[in-house]
């Protein structure tokens, strides 16, 4: 990469024209991810994008402008956010409304303590923490535990229950799922340069006039909708009064070790396409502090947690143009985006099997990347100690075991496989000593 030529470097200015098409070719590659965590959560997808654009602002002031990074919604809290919002939809006193925010904010609270101990000690005793052995499977865990709702979004339709179909299968979910999934699949391997880099996108849009041509989509709120329109945000103290709880705490904490490995990975990696040693200028701590305000921005106004995006990152190795500038365009082009009413409705008329045939696809990704992980570092399975690891994780993970104390203190899932990964790490015998940089070399 060193050798190819940089068409843009970080502090560049690019002239007008080149700043609006390379702006919104980053915001292209983000969208169609940073949109879909709030679909499948029940967020608004407008409020993620004005809060991944002021998320990603914040974030180039905090790293004084020397990280071309986008921050976009981050997959690894779907699960948590939408156990959390069913807990507040139970009414049965479980969590108290707004509680998943309260829980974004600790997410955003925890990368900045992070941030702060590497600032202090350095980042030796994150490879302590977050081994392969760890990350992989946790990682493994996100993904496949995702994977019962996307196939529901592609087969149930709650429209189609009857008593000869309990279940509410429907064919025609099936088939619009089936042909998004595969328009995303040959985009992502048959195209080449941009088209290659958002095949999510192509995807999302191509199953989307699909299922228009099949009469699944109703175009006219779209057109009754105002250009303007302020997203419904959620402030603290306005929409909910905060209230800390260990189970919010516990079921959504926990997980923030996978963003946070995500994000030295994506630091590494964007290092070496730009050429320039990110993790030491202007540091791990304050991209991880950038992060961390980010996230804890996002959750003040009803966003998702954030994390940097490995799609941008691909835009940069295939663009050479690495200015910051292009990051800043495509940061405020989102946040207006987000305040215009005909696309948050568009955005609301995409049907579920369009979202589902892209989340077979993602989800099944999320779980590969655990196993790349694993495979990459050559973690051997013929060692007792990762084998009890990696099996540990994956069924607790997956299976969804739960331990309950009282009416108050929780711990499940994904968050409680996280937790016994990294102490089974610590307390079997044979632990070896990981290689930072060889970590998450790409």
């Amino acid at each position: 990469m060193e050798n190819q030529k940089v068409v843009l470097g970080i502090q560049d200015k690019p002239k007008p024209l080149q700043w609006l098409l390379l702006s919104i070719q980053h915001l292209f590659a983000m969208f169609g991810a940073t949109v879909l965590v709030p679909a499948l959560t029940g967020m608004s997808p407008a409020v993620a994008l004005i809060s991944s654009g002021i998320g990603t602002l914040i974030f180039i002031v905090i790293t004084q402008g020397k990280v071309p990074s986008y921050l976009g919604s981050s997959f690894a809290f779907i699960v948590p956010i939408t156990t959390a919002k069913g807990m507040e939809a139970a009414m049965s006193g479980q969590l108290a409304p707004g509680s998943f925010l309260v829980g974004s904010f600790l997410v955003g609270l925890t990368y900045t303590v992070v941030a702060l101990i590497i600032n202090r000690a350095g980042t030796g005793w994150l490879m302590k923490l977050l081994p392969p052995i760890v990350v992989g499977p946790v990682i493994m865990v996100i993904g496949l535990g995702l994977s019962v709702t996307a196939i529901k979004m592609v087969t149930y339709n709650s429209g189609m229950i009857t008593d000869d179909n309990p279940l509410g299968y429907d064919l025609n979910f099936v088939l619009v799922g089936l042909v998004t999934l595969t328009i995303t699949v040959v985009t992502a391997i048959f195209t080449k340069g941009f088209l290659s880099v958002i095949p999510v996108l192509v995807g999302i849009v191509g199953g989307y006039l699909f299922a228009f041509c099949i009469g699944m989509v109703n175009l006219q709120p779209v057109i009754e909708a105002n250009w303007f329109q302020i997203p419904p945000f959620e402030f603290p103290f306005v929409d909910y009064t905060p209230t800390f709880s260990w189970k919010i705490f516990l079921l959504m904490v926990p997980v923030a070790i996978v963003p946070i490995a995500e994000h030295i990975g994506h630091q590494l990696v964007l290092s070496k396409v730009v050429s320039k040693d990110l993790i030491k200028d202007p540091g791990l701590d304050r991209s991880m502090l950038g992060d961390g305000i980010a996230t804890m921005v996002a959750a003040g106004i009803g966003g998702p947690p954030s994390t940097t995006y490995g799609e941008n990152i691909g835009v940069l190795a295939i663009t050479r143009a690495f200015s910051i500038y292009l990051f800043v365009g495509a940061a405020i082009f989102a946040i207006l985006f987000g305040f215009c009413g005909k696309i948050a409705v568009l955005l609301a008329t995409i049907p579920t099997p369009v979202m589902g045939g892209v989340s077979i696809l993602l989800f099944g990704i999320i779980a590969s990347s655990g196993l790349r992980m694993l495979v990459e570092n050559k973690v051997d399975f013929s060692l007792k100690r990762n084998l009890i690891i990696a099996s540990v994780i994956l069924v607790i993970g997956i299976g969804g075991a739960a331990i309950h104390i009282g009416k108050l203190l929780s711990l499940e899932g994904m968050a409680l496989a996280s937790i016994i990964g990294v102490l089974l790490n610590q307390v079997l015998p044979g632990k070896e000593v990981v290689d930072f940089d060889k970590m998450f070399d790409e």
